[in-house]
């Protein structure tokens, strides 16, 4: 065989090597991964059965100081990075740091939390913070990277190469509890989710999970921000009507309202002594009894 054969029967097999990955592509071969932080396990470890506390009645004295937290994920490794959750956590933060009942919130990293579970271990890690009411976020996120019919054929000078073409899904559920520190009692929980997909080539694909995952939690845990300010405003409201949800008290030196309740006060104060002192200087003044 001469070399010009050798060179076209070689050139041939390259063409019919990539040509065969080709019509392989919709095999449906991919990638599927997970990562997930359980509250019920957190808090009750190997299957602890839970106290009795339907009867107690939370006692909460306003303003209140807050500890926000991830519940550590069941596997060591993570979605995300520490200083992500943190951020995340902070931007949760800074949607309630100036509410009139809230005196802080301190951002706790779930390395704390890893130390000791259990609700004891909350009630420790609470403690040490000194916070008053626990807010402790669990999360369930799956990422997809699938191969699919987007895959196309390059032809190059030396035969053709396939591009493949991936699907990447993520799908991302929190869910935020918000527990009394000393009765350990929920008072409220919201959740937030996300579902998002993003196209890339197989070469990208796992950077493009690794943001598609991190932008997915923060749009998560937007939506759960969201609804956490309405099932706090549904707390207050249901706390206000029941007296068995909590009892609800402000601190001594705290009025509830701040600024704008004394304002209020001293408006109303004026509305009632305006006309008052208009009666009083609008009377004929007798001037043999005042000498002038």
């Amino acid at each position: 065989m001469t070399n010009r054969n050798i060179l076209v029967a070689g050139l041939f097999l390259v063409i019919l090597g990539g040509c065969s990955s080709f019509w392989q592509l919709g095999s449906g071969a991919g990638a599927r991964g997970g990562v997930s932080s359980s509250l019920v396990d957190y808090l009750y470890p190997k299957g602890e059965v839970p106290p009795d506390i339907d009867s107690t009645i939370p006692r909460l004295e306003l303003p209140l100081r807050v500890g926000i937290a991830f519940v550590p994920a069941v596997q060591r490794s993570s979605a995300i990075s520490e200083a992500t959750k943190m951020q995340l956590l902070e931007n949760v933060k800074q949607e309630f740091v100036d509410r009139e009942y809230i005196e802080h919130i301190e951002v706790i990293p779930d390395t704390y939390l890893r130390s000791s579970n259990g609700i004891r271990g909350m009630q420790q890690v609470a403690r040490l913070y000194g916070v008053d009411v626990m807010a402790l976020v669990s999360y369930d996120q799956v990422a997809v990277s699938e191969d699919n019919t987007a895959s196309f054929l390059y032809w190059t000078i030396v035969g053709a190469y396939v591009i493949k073409g991936t699907e990447n899904e993520v799908q991302t559920f929190v869910d935020t509890a918000v527990f009394d520190v000393n009765t350990a009692r929920l008072l409220f929980r919201a959740p937030g989710a996300d579902k998002s997909s993003k196209r890339s080539t197989a070469v990208q694909s796992g950077e493009a999970v690794r943001k598609s995952r991190e932008a997915s939690f923060a749009v998560a845990m937007r939506t759960m921000t969201d609804n956490l300010a309405l099932e706090l405003d549904r707390f207050r409201e249901r706390a206000k009507e029941d007296s068995q949800v909590a009892d609800v008290e402000w601190k001594p030196g705290f009025g509830g309202g701040g600024a704008f309740s004394l304002w209020f006060a001293l408006t109303l104060f004026l509305a009632g002594a305006v006309p008052v002192a208009r009666r009083i200087f609008a009377r004929p003044v007798d001037r043999a009894t005042t000498g002038l």
